[in-house]
């Protein structure tokens, strides 16, 4: 029992470092000890618990290990992810475990990798989402590693992780120099393909000048504080930058006021920054959050909509694009931060809302985008994801179907605290910048605010509880990468390839069992 409670307490150790800032190739090995656990034991029923309970408690312990961070936000966050995360990991191993001990270990160890990615597809397109632990997530800290993620995005380095892990074990196992061969091969072959793209990568040579602003507000009284200070704050710091760029950007919910949508451009605030960029840079567009509504009548509302006596209403979690002539354009925030702004299962997470951070009143299910847009400064496009929508990679590559030549990502990471968790959606975004090869502009009320190449390389930054402005050049790409174009197809082929396995798998068992009888 000891020794395998060693080897929980190894994979658990060796799946975390990667999310919390240690690079993450140790998660190359990560699953190498549970795959022992599994091998250590028959096929009967009794075994298959004693396999559940060990897998159970090393997925648990690296949710808890990697995702605690969201407490400080919401008692129910980090609950709700382990329970749904470790539900879906448990569904890819213990079938690979199932179909490893009566069927052929090839086909089990097809089964751990399709059906493993499958629940990672799962948890990125479902209605409760939250695929922070999705293994190619992992070498967010090392973008010189992972190039080749133009073409596969995250999932293919979830693939990389996976076929990693079974070649070492079974080098373990066997004691083979073939296999030894050819878990070299898997893994530092990709290493030495992503090195050859990062060094001869050429990025574009047009550029746009972008600000980027944090204010450094603390977001638990943003709500509930002086909004005419925390304006006069965003003012000043807007003040500060340097004449000539094309866009500024502030953070999500940078204006602390509710604003109706139809009399956006008639509200103080919003023809205040107007004047403010026609007198010191007429010449760029001002990017910021705000929480916006819209009302309707009865029978024209959308199924996210509010009652209320006279009617229903949306509030939406938005961008805004000013133009020093007052004018507004607002995307809608798509992606949604489960329970704290969408309700997937409204009657139990109404009971929960005294768990859930009170975001000035937004706590429940907000209105949701139609689609990713783009916002334009004469011929320069950039595209405003909005904090949680950076995790998805194929949903942020609609900005750049959209047109999008660079993006600006705009965040209110203090929600957290100074923990691993601002630092680590900063870091997802080198991996969008590498996905689809668009330069960011990352802006947030406090975190960390900066830019990053198109290779994935960090610029200047604002770290964590630092007031001020950062102005560089972004570069402006026109072309799409092969992940751009066809998204998430390894996530898509995966649910196939899972399928047939499991087909055969039952096709092969009742063969057996025929061939038994006779």
């Amino acid at each position: 029992m000891s020794r395998r409670l060693i080897a929980v307490l190894s994979s658990v150790v060796l799946l975390s470092l990667g999310w919390l800032g240690f690079g993450g190739f140790t998660v190359l090995a990560g699953l190498v000890p549970l795959l022992w656990i599994s091998d250590s034991y028959g096929d009967s029923c009794r075994d298959w618990w004693r396999v559940f309970g060990w897998s159970l408690l090393t997925f648990v312990l690296w949710n808890v290990a990697t995702v605690w961070w969201i407490w400080n936000a919401t008692p129910v966050g980090p609950i709700a992810a382990t329970l749904v995360s470790t539900t879906l990991n448990m569904l890819a191993f213990m079938l690979y475990h199932t179909v490893s001990k009566k069927a052929p270990r090839a086909l089990a160890y097809t089964l751990l990798v399709a059906g493993w990615i499958t629940t990672e597809f799962w948890y990125t397109w479902g209605e409760i989402s939250f695929p922070w632990l999705i293994l190619g997530n992992a070498f967010s800290e090392s973008p010189w590693a992972v190039q080749w993620y133009e073409y596969t995005g995250v999932f293919g380095g979830s693939l990389w992780v996976l076929l990693t892990n079974i070649l070492l074990y079974e080098t373990i196992k066997k004691r083979s120099r073939k296999y030894g061969v050819a878990t070299a091969v898997v893994a530092v072959v990709p290493v030495l393909i992503s090195l050859g793209i990062y060094f001869t990568y050429k990025p574009s040579e047009r550029t746009a000048k972008i600000a980027v602003v944090q204010p450094n507000v603390d977001c638990y009284d943003k709500f509930h504080g002086d909004t005419a200070w925390q304006e006069q704050n965003i003012l000043e710091l807007l003040g500060e930058v340097p004449q000539g760029v094309d866009f500024v950007a502030l953070p999500e919910t940078a204006l602390p006021e509710y604003i109706y949508e139809p009399r956006v451009e008639q509200m103080p605030i919003v023809d205040t920054i107007a004047k403010v960029l026609q007198a010191k840079n007429p010449s760029a567009v001002a990017i910021t959050g705000a929480s916006t509504w819209l009302d309707y009548r009865a029978g024209m509302q959308t199924r996210t909509a509010r009652k209320r006596d006279s009617g229903y209403y949306d509030i939406f979690n938005s961008a805004l694009a000013i133009t020093p002539g007052g004018e507004v354009d607002i995307y809608h925030k798509s992606r949604l931060v489960i329970g704290v702004e969408k309700m997937p299962l409204p009657w139990l997470f109404k009971m929960l809302e005294f768990l859930v951070i009170d975001l000035g009143g937004t706590v429940g299910q907000l209105g949701v985008g139609a689609h990713p847009k783009v916002f334009a400064n004469g011929d320069v496009r950039v595209g405003p994801a909005i904090c949680y929508e950076a995790v998805y990679g194929d949903f942020y590559g609609g900005f750049v179907r959209e047109g999008a030549e660079a993006m600006v990502v705009i965040s209110n990471d203090g929600w957290w605290g100074n923990t691993p968790g601002h630092k680590r959606l900063f870091a997802f975004c080198r991996l969008r910048a590498i996905e689809h090869r668009r330069a960011i502009a990352r802006s947030a009320n406090t975190g960390v605010s900066g830019f990053i190449s198109e290779r994935g390389d960090d610029g200047d930054r604002l770290e964590w509880d630092e007031r001020g402005v950062l102005t560089s050049e972004v570069t402006l790409n026109n072309k799409t990468t092969f992940y751009t174009r066809y998204g998430d197809y390894i996530g898509r082929l995966s649910r196939y390839v899972a399928m047939l396995c499991l087909l055969y798998f039952v096709a092969y068992r009742v063969r057996r069992k025929n061939y038994l009888v006779k």
